[in-house]
């Protein structure tokens, strides 16, 4: 079940003391949300999009992608935690020990039973104001994936798929198959990875 930690607007810097490392967590207007533990399938989901992000994002030499548990500062209250934060390498030096300062330039979350609500309303909310310029929801109970990239007017977009393909501007190059993520099992991700480089 997901908790709260509510009293009144709790800083980034109080939730970076106060949740301990292994715990998920995200700060959103000043409140804390804790995260259950993960289901296996999203998690999977979560471990496989990391692997692709992570190593195309390497090979390319585009920034850096960091898989939950790190928080990025976007006000005093807002603190997220996404499942997947990709940081551009132009922007590496807001990279901090404990957490990044700014937004994420795409961020990826991976919808479970107790973060329906704050994936697709709260966070959206969050990522659109902070200027995140992609935003991928993967709803593994309704399989769906959802990207929505930020527009000329600074709201949110959602990007349509072209024969059953979403491309990313953010990363340039990397796209997917949405069906790849709910037909078990998952493609083999180093075969995923090696068609995604070609």
């Amino acid at each position: 079940m997901n908790m709260l930690l509510r009293r009144p607007l709790y800083t980034f810097d109080e939730f970076c003391a106060l949740i301990p490392d292994g715990q998920k967590a995200d700060l959103i207007d000043g409140v804390i949300f804790m995260a259950s533990p993960d289901n296996t399938d999203a998690s999977e989901i979560n471990g496989w999009l990391y692997f692709l992000f992570a190593g195309f994002v390497y090979r390319k030499d585009l920034g850096k992608v960091y898989v939950s548990r790190v928080a990025y500062r976007l006000s005093e209250h807002g603190g997220p935690e996404p499942d997947i934060g990709f940081v551009k390498k132009s922007r590496l030096g807001r990279v901090k020990r404990g957490y990044v300062a700014g937004p994420p330039d795409l961020a990826v979350e991976v919808v479970s039973p107790d973060s329906i609500e704050r994936d697709y309303e709260k966070k959206r909310d969050l990522y659109e104001k902070a200027g995140v310029k992609e935003y991928w929801i993967v709803d593994e109970i309704e399989k769906k994936l959802t990207v929505l990239r930020l527009g000329k007017t600074g709201r949110y977009k959602q990007v349509p798929e072209k024969e059953g393909v979403i491309h990313s501007k953010v990363v340039p190059g990397f796209w997917l198959r949405d069906v790849w993520l709910w037909t078990p099992p998952l493609p083999d991700p180093l075969e995923t990875l090696e068609l995604l480089l070609k």
